[in-house]
């Protein structure tokens, strides 16, 4: 994956750089440059940082990292927030350029960052976050180079504007476990296994489902009820076996072009198996024109994988790849459901994951580090590999 968010302290992350948000003159004070200072050894970090002398607001320069698990830490300093009308976010993204630029220079294969600025400086987190991925996409479209954006808390995180304005709405309004009190009275008759099978996996599993029906009965007590209600409303977190292993049998009726028919052998059957998964990525490459590299890049995968897909007809993604690729290659709703059907995925409104791609795709909305930062606020599974 090119690039990743993480909620971490910094100092503790594992990186070729690491990004110290630095006092302009050779000393600590407070925030991770201090951090930074105390984690890699402070006396023998501040010799080498003496040696740089002053750095210009916007500007950067390395030191070698010391007790870090890195092997340098680079050093760039941020702009003291006054209105956004100073220059301030002209600043934070020389910060951003100039970092990964001499990271380049040294060699360094990975780089982590802290959001530049945003804690003793004052710079408005949202907006820092914004200008990050943004210097991330551009130098990822001409670099191979891991780059992990460090959050410390998630008040460090905050998303706004335009792109982002609609997610939660739109999530609200079709997340179908959240509508399950309004559809089906709790103490009711006996929902159907079709009422069941509709629940999310983490809702479905081990919670009182026998065999394929969903059991409730008119005798229980309101205490009863009202802790199935908390059962049912309780945030939702991801199943990672959703997104990593390989689709169940009993796929999506688009992954089954050959479906059988009454009468038809399995010789017949298999005489009409569509196209693979890999089969129509590289179709729909040619078909849009557009070049591999810059599908795999946008797709958040490195080339190794992207060699790996290509060597391979039957390769089968995890989902996250699948749905990245689909964005990479900005298919629309049901192109993108289609190619998930060929590796055996779909799209369900009983998913926040699937439900936030969804959303993106509708506002025509495809940048995979755009996108990623919505799923991460909603501690979702990132996309790439």
């Amino acid at each position: 994956m090119a690039f990743q968010i993480i909620r971490n302290d910094i100092t503790k992350v594992s990186a070729d750089a690491i990004v110290n948000t630095a006092n302009p003159n050779p000393k600590y004070v407070s925030g991770t440059d201090y951090a930074i200072y105390m984690a890699a050894g402070a006396d023998a970090l501040l010799k080498e940082r003496q040696k740089i002398g002053d750095i210009e607001i916007g500007q950067a320069a390395a030191t070698p990292a010391f007790a870090l698990s890195a092997n340098y830490i680079i050093h760039t300093v941020g702009p003291a927030w006054i209105d956004g009308e100073h220059g301030e976010k002209e600043a934070v993204r020389s910060c951003y350029k100039n970092s990964l630029r001499l990271a380049k220079e040294l060699g360094c294969e990975s780089i982590a960052f802290p959001l530049i600025a945003t804690g003793v400086y004052g710079f408005p987190k949202a907006d820092a976050l914004q200008i990050a991925v943004s210097v991330f996409s551009e130098f990822l479209a001409g670099t191979d180079m891991e780059i992990i954006l460090v959050v410390f808390d998630e008040a460090s995180f905050v998303l706004s504007g335009k792109i982002f304005a609609g997610v939660d709405a739109f999530i609200d309004e079709n997340y179908v476990s959240e509508k399950m009190d309004s559809e089906y009275s709790l103490g009711a008759s006996a929902p159907t296994a079709s009422f069941a099978s509709s629940l999310p996996d983490e809702k479905r599993r081990g919670r009182r489902l026998f065999g394929d029906t969903f059991h409730f009965s008119r005798r229980k007590d309101a205490a009863r009820s009202e802790s199935l209600k908390a059962d049912l409303a309780e945030e939702p977190v991801f199943d990672e076996e959703e997104f990593t292993a390989e689709p169940m049998i009993g796929a999506p009726p688009m992954a089954m072009a050959g479906a059988a028919k009454p009468g038809r052998s399995l010789d017949e059957l298999m005489a009409n198996v569509s196209e693979t998964w890999q089969e129509s990525l590289f179709r729909l490459i040619d078909e849009k024109g557009y070049t591999d590299t810059e599908v795999y890049k946008r797709a958040n995968v490195d080339r190794k994988l992207f060699s790996k897909i290509r060597s391979n007809a039957a390769y089968q993604p995890k989902k996250i790849t699948a749905v990245a690729f689909a964005l990479a290659l900005r298919l629309s709703l049901d192109e993108t459901k289609d190619l998930l059907g060929r590796a055996g995925y779909a799209l369900s409104p009983s998913s926040r994951f699937d439900l936030i791609i969804e959303y993106f795709i509708g506002q025509e909305v495809y940048d995979t580090y755009t996108i990623n930062l919505a799923l991460f606020e909603h501690k979702q599974p990132l996309l790439g590999e």
